[in-house]
């Protein structure tokens, strides 16, 4: 805790002894305060000829600066993924309870300043001719072209959220930080899901390693019943990536045989999909909501995606063009929706 200041009757107390010849150990024996404060009066006095309190910058600090620096260099600097909230915590331990604004402006002064730890997108040149070449040529696409699509995809969603993203205190122009993996963090579920601009489509858990034939069975039993339940109508185009399980013959022949117009995806370009959004709302989502166990994730996955809003899903696919867009300015390069894929 931060010392109580002395009153000006001390204070001048300290400076008449010393007036009189007393020593600064002799003084603090005498009046039974410390010798560094001793000290600090003295030297006070010395510079400015008075013991009354100067006028200051503003309301004095709450944290002293013992604790101060203990924030920069003990907590944030050498445990950047520190939150605010466990700062707070540990400074509530030792006597000094501050609001979190205090701590993120005390970092903020010694330009440390909360950050993403994420990695940044690598595309070869070819994956951005490609991803330049779908946005010119589906620019000029109408809305309601859009709100044909029945867009799909897989991810793996972590029990403990080891995929969520997190923010560290780092100084600018400094490396980025990488979050560490977990080894044995407690599992994970894979799942396929589809959407369209009417709202979420069936949500299905992948057991165990997926193949052609474990893809054409989850397409087989939730593809067109969700495009039904979306009421897309017959003649919707179904999105997928460019996995080789996807673009295998016999699942070709399926979509044919099906009539079933798949549209043509670049490589190694996720952002483009707006699928990509939804994942990362999910698994926020699904993080708070606390699951113990994969059977509770799972639970917890499928009734989040149920709660997906048709007007979130709708903004999605309406707002496609800009993503187009922002691909061309780009020139075919990674934008700001990079985000939401590799988090």
């Amino acid at each position: 805790m931060k010392n109580k200041e002395h009153t000006r009757q001390v204070r001048d107390t300290v400076v008449k002894k010393f007036k009189a010849g007393f020593g600064y150990k002799k003084i603090s024996q005498a009046l039974n305060i410390p010798r560094s404060t001793v000290q600090a009066i003295i030297l006070k006095w010395k510079e400015y000829q008075t013991t009354a309190n100067l006028p200051r910058p503003g309301r004095p600090s709450k944290l002293s600066a013992h604790a101060r620096r203990r924030l920069r260099c003990r907590d944030a600097a050498k445990r950047p993924m520190i939150t605010l909230d466990e700062l707070q915590r540990s400074t509530a331990e030792v006597g000094d309870s501050v609001h979190r604004t205090t701590i993120s402006r005390i970092l903020h002064k010694s330009g440390l300043y909360g950050r993403v730890a994420r990695r940044k997108p690598f595309l070869k040149d070819i994956h951005k001719k490609c991803c330049l070449k779908f946005a010119t040529s589906h620019l000029g696409d109408t809305p309601n072209m859009w709100k044909k699509v029945l867009w799909s995809d897989e991810t793996k969603i972590e029990l403990f959220g080891n995929n969520a993203k997190r923010y560290v205190w780092r100084k600018s122009n400094t490396a980025e930080h990488t979050i560490p993996t977990v080894k044995h963090g407690g599992g994970s579920i894979m799942v396929w899901a589809c959407f369209s601009s009417a709202g979420t489509g069936k949500m299905v858990k992948i057991d165990g390693k997926m193949d052609g034939a474990k893809y054409r069975t989850i397409l087989e039993e939730n593809l067109m019943e969700s495009a039904k339940d979306l009421r897309l109508g017959r003649r919707f185009v179904f999105q997928q990536d460019n996995d080789p399980k996807h673009k295998a013959k016999s699942t070709m022949e399926w979509f044919k045989n099906k009539h079933i117009q798949v549209l043509e995806w670049p490589s190694q370009r996720p952002d483009l999909n707006p699928i990509e959004n939804l994942w990362k709302e999910l698994k926020t989502a699904v993080h708070k909501c606390s699951p113990s166990n994969l059977t509770e994730l799972e639970l917890f996955c499928k009734e989040e995606w149920e709660k997906m809003s048709v007007s979130r899903c709708a903004k999605l696919i309406e707002t496609y063009p800009k993503r187009l867009t922002a691909v061309i300015a780009a020139k075919g390069g990674a934008t700001k929706y990079f985000q939401f894929s590799i988090c």
